[in-house]
């Protein structure tokens, strides 16, 4: 399905995401016509005409943003800083999904002050914390359960998104350093805002409104 110059296209993240960003968008008056948590599809037709939803991981979303498959997109800053959004712009904080980026350790654990073996799925963002720290680092690309690393002795330290941060805990690791805040956001290419900002532009203001009213009310 070819994207046309005037329909707008707009890639959300599955999973948790999902679930915070479809309220935001409902109160922007944009609903998707199915079900999207029990159909199979990938791309819904939504309560805008012209307006569709594609729902993709969310590593993906920037790559779908960036090549202009989708106009629009939601993601976790983690994943923009992990992807490294040159060609995209962050149009709105829509304050969901909050969590922090940080490191992890065993608890009361001393870190070394020499070279680091880190354990991470986010390679970029430790490679770009630790350098700026003038750290050398080994880093360790893991996909999942990163508390694990430390307590094999695999790594020293992990970066990881930490929420309640009750899982490091249940595995007898404590949080240290904290790297930046993460909350979702919506983005755009630079192409799209050039080509198609008269019908992005009442989106994000309609958006804007709901996350506003969201925060007002929480």
């Amino acid at each position: 399905m070819q994207q046309s110059a005037d329909s707008i296209t707009i890639a959300l993240s599955k999973g948790r995401i999902l679930k915070e960003t479809l309220p935001l968008f409902a109160a922007a008056g944009i609903e998707p016509l199915e079900d999207v948590h029990t159909s199979r599809k990938l791309i819904f037709e939504t309560t805008q005409p012209n307006v569709r939803f594609i729902i993709i991981r969310a590593v993906d979303v920037p790559t779908y943003v960036e090549y202009g498959a989708a106009d629009l997109g939601v993601a976790g800053k983690d994943v923009l800083m992990e992807h490294g959004a040159q060609e995209m712009y962050e149009l709105l904080d829509l304050n969901i999904a909050r969590c922090k980026l940080m490191t992890g350790k065993m608890k009361g654990a001393e870190v070394a002050h020499g070279r680091l073996k880190v354990a991470t799925k986010f390679i970029n963002i430790a490679r770009q914390y630790y350098a700026a720290q003038g750290r050398q680092v080994d880093l360790i690309k893991l996909y999942g359960g990163m508390e694990l690393a430390p307590i094999m002795n695999l790594a020293d330290v992990i970066v990881d998104i930490v929420d309640t941060g009750n899982t490091l805990v249940a595995n007898g690791l404590e949080a240290d350093e904290f790297i930046a805040d993460v909350s979702s956001r919506l983005i755009a290419s630079r192409l799209a805002l050039k080509m198609k900002d008269e019908k992005i532009r009442p989106i994000v203001d309609m958006l804007e409104a709901a996350v506003a009213n969201n925060g007002a009310n929480s």
